[in-house]
């Protein structure tokens, strides 16, 4: 079950410096445990190495380079270097966003921007590139990461991190309608309030650096009762990116505990 044995891997922010796992390592780990081959990117030339020692530990197979996802020129060269390596693209993961405080008053117009690359034109960018790769084949998944941000207000004011992951699930939505008869099937994974390094920075953004208090509230604000972690989503995004869910194309699988079905 859930086996990538012969499969290549593209995750994009695969990498992770802090105590703890991010999401991004998380998942290229998993997939590379379950026999993908990985090529993995990520702006952070030290994260991209540890996650890269990680999988060779264990003896599997990862590539990868340091690079920007949201610029077209890097995309291209990573998605080339990729099939130079490999030969072939069957699963592209798009994991990379963040976010930024503020309503459309306080946010200036190049964090807008920003955040409408780094969540949105991202994911569109290695589309643009790996689908016709795919197409070629006769098959391929494509897995994105959003955020419940994208589908209800959680108590933070980022209405451009929000706006961009609603973005996103539709560019998924849509773009699998127009190539499931291609067999290239894309959905979401779409996580809630997860305990990861992240939470750190989003302490000194959302809560003026009170990280215990913060890491308090955001337990208390799931009906689980806490927050999830990197291998909930990376579990998620294996079952979406293996043969196992061969007939689900444009969906959401929430991974939040319960918060978004307790909330209006």
């Amino acid at each position: 079950m859930l086996r990538l044995d012969n499969k290549v891997a593209i995750v994009t922010g695969c990498g992770s410096t802090g105590e703890g796992w991010g999401n991004g390592q998380a998942i290229a780990v998993l997939l590379a445990r379950q026999g993908a081959r990985v090529f993995g990117t990520d702006l952070n030339a030290a994260a991209l190495e540890n996650t890269k020692k990680i999988i060779r530990d264990e003896g599997g197979t990862m590539e990868g380079m340091i690079g920007n996802a949201t610029d077209a020129n890097h995309v291209k060269e990573m998605v080339d270097a990729c099939m130079a390596r490999y030969g072939r693209i069957d699963i592209l993961i798009n994991n990379v966003g963040r976010s930024e405080p503020g309503g459309p008053v306080e946010m200036d117009e190049d964090t807008w921007d920003e955040q409408m690359d780094v969540n949105v034109k991202s994911a569109y960018l290695t589309c643009k590139h790996v689908l016709p790769i795919m197409e070629s084949q006769g098959t391929g998944a494509v897995v994105n990461v959003s955020s419940i941000a994208g589908l209800r207000y959680v108590g933070k004011p980022q209405v451009a991190y929000a706006a961009g992951k609603a973005a996103l699930m539709q560019l998924t939505r849509t773009t699998a309608v127009i190539y499931a008869p291609k067999g290239i099937r894309l959905n979401c994974v779409v996580p809630g309030l997860m305990f990861t390094p992240l939470v750190s920075r989003l302490a000194d953004k959302y809560a003026k650096g009170d990280f215990e208090g913060f890491v308090a509230h955001r337990h208390k604000q799931v009906p689980m009762g806490h927050m999830g972690d990197a291998w909930d989503i990376a579990n998620a995004v294996l079952f979406l990116a293996s043969d196992e869910s061969k007939y689900i194309t444009a969906q959401e699988i929430i991974v939040d505990g319960g918060i978004t079905a307790a909330t209006r």
